[in-house]
């Protein structure tokens, strides 16, 4: 059984920053691709940032892209999602997932290992 856990979503205002942490089931990201994936309302849930199993590669939406960072760290199980100048059009709903498959800078859940998600609203 995989547990997912996120926090840090809030308010903040346009061009401002927030740190999203998942905390996950003991060696979940040194076992499994870890995604970050957004449901903004009325929209389909969407990939923002994946860092693969082996830590050594990252990948990112173009809307994201040079803006979000994605890390983990091994030692106490956690992936985090640091968010700068964000945006309006950021506001979602967070979600992290455990066993995102990459390929050709494309990113899709494979496995039903989510979170509960975090919200971030980015308003002014």
């Amino acid at each position: 059984q995989i547990n997912l856990v996120e926090s840090g979503g809030g308010m903040v205002q346009p061009g401002g920053s927030v740190i999203l942490s998942c905390q996950a089931s003991e060696q979940t990201v040194s076992v499994y691709t870890m995604g970050w994936f957004r449901q903004a309302p009325g929209k389909e849930r969407e990939f923002v940032a994946a860092i693969r199993w082996t830590g050594q590669s990252t990948y990112y939406s173009d809307s994201v892209k040079g803006r979000f960072t994605i890390s983990r760290d091994i030692a106490k199980d956690t992936v985090s999602l640091q968010m700068n100048s964000l945006k309006p059009e950021d506001t979602a709903v967070y979600y992290c997932n455990a066993g995102t498959y990459c390929s050709d800078n494309v990113c899709r859940p494979t496995a039903d290992y989510w979170g509960q998600g975090t919200q971030v609203t980015v308003s002014s």
